[in-house]
């Protein structure tokens, strides 16, 4: 007979998947359209376009560790009411910029509002449910994500048709909402509050918490291989987020393309891509759950190698349909891999003590791969072509297979 769950981790279950739903919606509402804002309304350029990704991820690389120990020594709980507060002021003041550089402020306080529930939401997560039930509750919670993320996109492309500007204002007013909600609803039912020497004070026990998080990734050698894998992903991953949207605009003319608007066909390939993605994952579900640590590295490494193929075939494509079609496959693909990297990163983390530190030191290492390799990639673009950046992007996603095929070789874990 299958024991009852005990009630507190009913409730927080209930809260993470609408704070996953939440989060999903105003995530697709500020960036569906977002694109042909930055283009059409204030004229950015293609490096102008990733350097608001740079400020963005140079903010959170300056503030992701600080940020993260700030959950681990005092909240987690109200690390993640602090960054929906925050990130949904920077929203409204990118909606209302008019000028590049104002866009590139906003999306620097964006990424400090970002850093507050990067490590702190999963660190929660994994302490009020357990790390065993994690891997069923990442994959059902990406389920509900994608949902409300097609709802997130139809609302984008309504509110767009009226101005390019108010998906963004909305998105953030939601976002201060959910912090209010997360004030009203969220608990720590099994998080303590780490004791300190009065002597040492705040910033003492801070830095005594930092390294113990640095002790625990020294410690386990499969985060130190997480962290390599995060570098690269990161160097990847800005160049294509900044660029794919451009790509289809200056490079393919993506305007008119079988009578549609720009506006709306970005809301066709934001609910393609997530309609797509549900159905994919929901055969996969239970499966996916079940994988051991080394069954996760071996599904990271797979899909990690069908990103490759997919995002060059997105760059090289010669038309619209083409180029939509690989742009589909890569989308899916990174959102299977997502939940399976949580799963891998939170599972190799031994002691809760440092789990947000931890996490936000992975956090830390992706941002540097962002903010190093993206500037690049928009400057070759800018130079060269689009097409030019985002192909050789994805020479960075062959150290990601190299590393992963190492963690496979050592079942999971890295010796």
């Amino acid at each position: 007979m299958t024991q009852a769950l005990p009630a507190y981790q009913t409730r927080s279950r209930r809260v993470w998947y609408v704070y996953t739903a939440a989060w999903s919606f105003v995530g697709a509402l500020s960036w569906t359209t977002a694109a042909v804002f930055f283009v059409r309304d204030v004229g950015m350029s293609p490096l102008q376009l990733v350097l608001t990704g740079t400020a963005l991820e140079v903010a959170y690389f300056v503030s992701e560790i600080p940020t993260g120990v700030v959950a681990d020594l005092y909240s987690r709980r109200l690390s993640l009411v602090v960054s929906a507060a925050v990130t949904g002021v920077a929203m409204v003041l990118t909606g209302l910029a008019h000028a590049p550089w104002l866009v590139v402020a906003a999306a620097a306080l964006w990424g400090f509002g970002w850093t507050f529930r990067t490590g702190a939401e999963d660190a929660w997560l994994a302490d009020e449910v357990g790390l065993d039930a994690l891997p069923g509750i990442y994959q059902r919670s990406a389920q509900v994500g994608r949902v409300a993320g097609l709802a997130g996109i139809a609302a984008a492309v309504g509110l767009a048709a009226v101005s390019l500007r108010l998906p963004l204002l909305v998105s953030g007013a939601l976002a201060v909402a959910l912090a209010g909600y997360l004030v009203a609803r969220m608990r720590e039912h099994t998080f303590v509050r780490p004791e300190r020497e009065p002597a040492t004070g705040a910033f003492g026990a801070a830095m005594a918490t930092a390294a113990g998080g640095w002790r625990a990734v020294q410690a386990a050698p499969v985060l130190g291989m997480v962290l390599l894998v995060a570098v690269f992903l990161g160097a990847w991953s800005e160049g294509f987020d900044r660029l794919w949207e451009a790509h289809l605009l200056l490079d393919l003319q993506l305007s008119g393309t079988l009578g549609m608007s720009e506006v709306t066909w970005f809301g066709v390939l934001g609910a393609g891509t997530l309609t797509l993605s549900f159905l994919v994952a929901a055969p996969m579900l239970r499966r996916v759950s079940a994988f051991s640590l080394a069954g996760t590295a071996r599904w990271l490494l797979v899909l990690y190698l069908a990103l490759g193929v997919t995002a060059l075939g997105f760059a090289l494509a010669g038309s619209v349909l083409l180029a939509v079609a690989a742009y589909w496959g890569a989308a899916v693909v990174r959102g299977l891999a997502e939940p399976a990297f949580h799963t891998w990163a939170n599972s190799s983390i031994a002691d809760s003590r440092y789990r947000a530190t931890v996490l936000s030191i992975m956090g830390v290492a992706g941002s540097f791969g962002e903010w190093t390799g993206g500037p690049v990639l928009g400057a070759a673009g800018t130079r060269w072509t689009v097409r030019v950046a985002l192909a050789a992007g994805t020479s960075l996603l062959a150290p990601v297979v190299l590393l992963l095929a190492r963690a496979v070789r050592h079942h999971g874990r890295v010796a």
